[in-house]
């Protein structure tokens, strides 16, 4: 009987033992299915270590070891690089065994029609036949210089043509000086293109400085009942000359942090776009309120109205729904653009309601300025609201 307990406790022993070891192998092992994606221990840290996007293919051409980003952005698709250009590329370097740069754009999906991704990609020859690929998205570094090349040929463009009536009217008035009567009339065309450049150009100016990097709002207390009477009194001349009346109603007393110069223009400049395409004897609204914590100043007009496909992109540089009447207006095609940078630097957004025929609904949402008050018990506390006259900064 104790021999058979014996040898019991030594097979069960060796049993769990043996099971161990089994155990032990298996977790150093990789599982079945990822054998294809082991790699050295160095390797993979050094890839995981690139900023770079990275492929490390095996001599077969399949994927060893990829980054998430090589998935998501395209490169890699079921387990291999299949963008042909790229595939070429890497048949180059193993048949050369020279690394090898180039550009490519790459589509993020098979579906017709997908986006392509700008990439700088670098492959390089491995030992062992394997061969890694690197890739560095250049995408939006490419949009914003086709916005740069875009936005230098449209001030060329719009530069030209003030510049180009001054010297023509000049010459005409050089034409004409035993005409009294024609080289007042040529003078006053001379002096409404001058106004029309000196605006063009203050505006690029702003424009240019809103979207610049280090461009740093300083901002203060203000008050937009001072803000939206200013920009009223800028256009006021302009209104009485188009016929047009300015209405403001709305809650008083609002306030916001921000820059009270570029709140100002960026009124002005939705109260100048209602005006030009505003018919003689309609009138432009200008309301106030305050809704969640966010102020909205509503410039509405009576006029033509704007279409859906317009309507998406009226906040572009230089975009005119109607050209015609922009260069009969004298519009720059960047006011709303400047409007949309304002909003974006004091962490609002404008908006657009409109149907052609019934006129158009501008609105600026900026968050509201919150005011210190003291509580029942003395001590301070943030409350959402109207800003307290006085308090720091408070523009006057």
């Amino acid at each position: 009987m104790v021999i058979g307990v014996g040898l019991l406790g030594i097979f069960v022993g060796a049993t769990g033992a043996f099971a161990f070891r089994l155990s032990e192998r298996a977790q150093r092992t990789p599982p079945k299915d990822h054998v294809g994606l082991a790699v050295d221990d160095d390797v993979a840290g050094l890839l995981s270590a690139l900023r770079s996007t990275s492929v490390l293919l095996g001599a077969g051409d399949e994927v060893l070891r990829a980054t998430p980003d090589a998935y998501t952005s395209g490169l890699v698709r079921n387990g291999h690089v299949t963008y042909e250009p790229l595939n070429q590329l890497i048949s180059e370097v193993r048949r050369t065994g020279d690394s090898r740069d180039d550009h490519m754009l790459i589509p993020r999906s098979t579906v017709p029609g997908a986006d392509r991704l700008a990439f700088a990609v670098r492959v390089a020859p491995l030992t062992a036949g394997r061969v890694l690929l690197l890739a560095d998205d250049r995408t939006a570094e490419r949009r914003v210089e086709e916005i740069r090349r875009d936005f230098v040929a449209n001030v060329s463009h719009e530069l030209k043509t003030p510049v180009g009536a001054i010297a023509l009217l000049a010459e005409t008035v050089t034409d004409a000086a035993d005409d009294p009567e024609a080289v007042r009339r040529f003078t006053a065309r001379m002096q409404r293109e001058a106004r029309r450049l000196s605006v063009l150009v203050q505006e690029i100016i702003d424009l240019s400085r809103l979207q610049a990097p280090e461009t740093e709002v300083d901002f203060v207390d203000v008050r937009l009942d001072v803000v939206v009477a200013e920009a009223v009194d800028r256009v006021r001349v302009e209104a009485q000359s188009r016929q047009v009346q300015i209405a403001v109603g709305g809650a008083h007393g609002l306030h916001v942090f921000g820059d009270h110069g570029l709140l100002v223009t960026a009124v002005r400049n939705l109260l100048d776009n209602a005006l030009r395409y505003s018919p003689s004897g309609t009138r432009v609204s200008v309301g106030l309120r305050s809704r969640d914590g966010i102020v909205e100043i509503a410039v509405v007009d009576q006029g033509v109205g704007i279409t859906t496909a317009d309507a998406s992109r009226v906040f572009e540089r230089f975009y005119r729904v109607d050209p015609a009447r922009s260069r009969e207006t004298g519009g720059t095609g960047l006011g709303l653009s400047i409007v949309k940078h304002v909003a974006s630097n004091h962490g609002g957004e404008v908006t657009l309601w409109s149907t052609p025929g019934r006129g158009s609904t501008f609105t600026l949402r900026i968050p509201e300025a919150e005011s210190i008050t003291a509580g029942p018990d003395g001590v301070p506390r943030t409350t959402s609201g109207p800003a307290l006259p006085g308090a720091k900064g408070e523009q006057a």
